[in-house]
């Protein structure tokens, strides 16, 4: 993130000599030229990162192209090198039309008009009623001053996924809409234990915060960051009771070790692991896969706290997260590059977007036919987590910063690593306290 501030502020210094968003369709270029010239695009390019997506989303485009008239074309750029894209877009060189904006880079775009102004676009289009968003996404893309620079594309939320043929060959339940946390680790411990370690009763990796322990913190009543984005609790009694049930879990898991090399996705579809926790951006991977047919879903476990044995809604948690699409403040079209993400955003392409299977919407009440996409995989889980309590993916002004500190040593590597030990968990969570604290003072 430190390289991207930079490049940033660099790209403010050489603003008048920016590069105009020219080319064709090859990966990372645009169509444009500078902002205003008044010339209208043959074609805009749109960058993503999920190849999961790129099918549904340029059906998509090519109904706004029947009635617009200007093609779209719609390219992957792998997740590592879609920031270094925009980063050198950033700092003078091409960038391009329309592409996904994260909660992890946003507010470092938003604060330094890197991202077209959609805030006159929005004001004068009555199919864009903000009101109908999710607020914690529409909140990220809307900058301080009240100024737009992305639409919510989309929401998510985390579910538990099983390989139903493990929990048949050990004899273990399935999970119901009742599990616990501690529930989850009892099916995980008959499984490892049960296979004399040849099948791992779950995996989680460090790296798996949204669509892992986050959701356990949150469960028990601790956050990572606060509403105002410049506080923690991640070393509070609650949180560090979140996160002693996931060091539990960590006991009858895949170790770190087998982890950080396989990755626990990897290991689910090899049959190595018999649960994971993951997010519904995730669905068509696992319903394409070779084994999908064993693959059922579940709500997240809650977290009994006060132990009447039944859920309430502050006792079970996900995460959820929304990309917004945005486009490149020096875009040529900057009309066109509006029409098409107001397509993408309003009724009719939310609409199209849950129907294909592509993701939940941003939008409330559109993502009802989203759970019926997956013919012979039941995926409702994902809708009826909210039912229960949702929190915003957290972040700060600088994300990255405190976020990758906490996957490392020092944090929470060292309960990961050694999760025998109860004592390395609770220090982690002092730490952790102390980085995000720090990393929000340096914001």
């Amino acid at each position: 993130m430190k390289r991207l501030i930079a490049i940033i502020l660099a790209a403010l210094m050489v603003a008048s000599v920016m590069a105009a968003c020219g080319g064709n369709s090859g990966s990372g270029s645009g169509s444009g030229s500078d902002s205003g010239s008044g010339s209208k695009a043959s074609a805009i390019t749109v960058n993503i990162w999920d190849s999961n997506q790129q099918k549904g989303i340029q059906e998509i485009c090519d109904k706004w192209t029947e009635t617009s008239g200007v093609k779209v074309n719609v390219e992957v750029v792998d997740w590592d090198n879609y920031w270094t894209l925009l980063e050198a877009g950033a700092s003078g060189g091409t960038m391009p039309d329309v592409f996904w904006m994260h909660s992890n880079t946003a507010q470092m775009y938003m604060e330094n008009d890197i991202l077209l102004d959609l805030t006159d676009y929005v004001s004068k289009d009555s199919s864009i009623d903000l009101s109908k968003y999710y607020e914690g996404v529409k909140n990220l893309y809307t900058r301080s001053d009240g100024k737009i620079f992305a639409l919510p594309k989309d929401h998510d939320t985390i579910a538990l996924l099983y390989n139903k043929a493990i929990f048949d060959k050990y004899g273990v339940d399935y999970p119901t809409d009742n599990w616990t946390w501690e529930n989850m680790y009892e099916a995980a411990k008959k499984i490892t234990e049960g296979s004399n370690g040849d099948v791992y009763g779950m995996a989680m990796n460090t790296s798996n915060n949204q669509d892992g322990w986050y959701n356990l913190i949150y469960s028990y009543g601790g956050n990572v960051v606060g509403d105002d984005h410049k506080s923690t609790k991640i070393g509070s009694d609650e949180a560090k009771a979140g996160m002693e049930m996931m060091r539990k879990l960590l006991t009858v898991g895949a170790p770190q070790s087998v982890v950080a090399e396989t990755g626990t996705d990897s290991l689910f579809q090899s049959g190595k692991v018999g649960m994971i926790t993951q997010g519904s951006w995730m669905i068509n991977a696992f319903y394409t896969a070779e084994n999908h047919a064993d693959y059922y879903w579940s709500l997240l476990p809650y977290a009994d706290v006060n132990g009447n044995g039944t859920c309430e809604k502050e006792e079970r948690w996900s995460a959820y997260n929304g990309l917004g699409w945005a486009a490149s403040a020096k875009v040529k079209d900057p009309e066109s590059c509006y029409s098409l993400i107001a397509y993408l955003c309003g009724e009719e392409g939310q609409k199209l977007q849950s129907e294909k299977g592509v993701t939940m919407g941003g939008m409330k009440g559109v993502s009802d036919t989203f759970a019926n996409a997956f013919e012979g995989m039941d995926v409702s889980a994902f809708i009826k987590a909210e039912e229960f309590s949702l929190y915003f993916r957290p972040y700060t002004r600088n994300t990255t910063v405190w976020e990758d500190a906490l996957q490392q040593k020092g944090a929470f590597l060292d309960p990961w690593q050694n999760p025998e030990d109860p004592a390395l968990m609770s220090t982690a969570c002092d730490n952790a306290q102390k980085i995000i604290e720090d990393a929000i003072a340096k914001e």
